[in-house]
């Protein structure tokens, strides 16, 4: 059977590990995660430690956030707007139990799609499927 146009004929998903909180590795972790799943992955974005700070309905806590203004005005897209493009594409975000109680983070500031969980959780969710770690 021909794979639409366009489409991945990939099926295993796409886990993205996010250990950094850099806001340019956020930023190209949702980069991945939305170009992934724009190309019909299912996509599981797991961040941990610092990294849970691109997470945060606030991300101005991440290192640099100020590059988002820097970048925006040649045509790179922001990271709120990659952000949302990974949630209209359905991409799965989970923050490590014990990577937000080891940045201090309260997970109340989460984006409400966002699951706390461990990586076990982000293991099965990705099964046989590839890891990128940022």
């Amino acid at each position: 059977m021909p794979q639409p146009q366009g489409r991945s004929v990939r099926s295993e998903p796409l886990g993205i590990l996010l250990i950094s909180g850099t806001h340019e590795r956020a930023h190209y972790a949702f980069v991945m995660a939305s170009g992934a799943a724009a190309l019909g992955r299912d996509v599981v974005l797991f961040a941990t430690n610092a990294g849970c700070k691109a997470l945060l309905r606030d991300w101005q806590a991440l290192d640099d956030a100020a590059r988002d203004a820097r970048i925006r005005p040649s045509g790179v897209a922001g990271l709120e707007e990659l952000r949302e493009a990974a949630l209209e594409l359905h991409v799965r975000t989970i923050a490590c139990e014990a990577g937000l109680r080891a940045e201090n983070i309260d997970p109340a500031g989460l984006l409400p799609q966002t699951e706390v969980a461990g990586v076990a959780t982000f293991l099965s969710a990705v099964g046989a499927g590839q890891i990128v770690t940022l």
